[in-house]
């Protein structure tokens, strides 16, 4: 099966967008056992990249290994 890098490159997030998306995901996380709803900055940032390391840990192409070493590369830039 041929894949088209191009049509995939137009379809996702840039990294720095997809670095920003898990950042505000992760600041809006409930904490368990407590009625916070919302994390710190620096703290949603550190979620993020245990995301990415783990991302990057079950990925195969070089295409997934270099997207996300830059979006880790660019949430660490926040």
């Amino acid at each position: 099966m041929d894949i088209d890098l191009n049509l995939i490159k137009n379809n996702i997030m840039k990294p720095k967008e997809k670095a920003e998306e898990l950042i505000l995901k992760f600041r809006e996380a409930p904490i368990k056992g407590t009625l916070a709803w919302y994390v710190s900055f620096e703290l949603s940032k550190r979620f993020a990249l245990i995301a990415v390391d783990e991302i990057l840990n079950v990925i195969h192409t070089n295409m997934e290994d270099k997207y996300f070493q830059e979006v880790k590369q660019e949430i660490e830039n926040f």
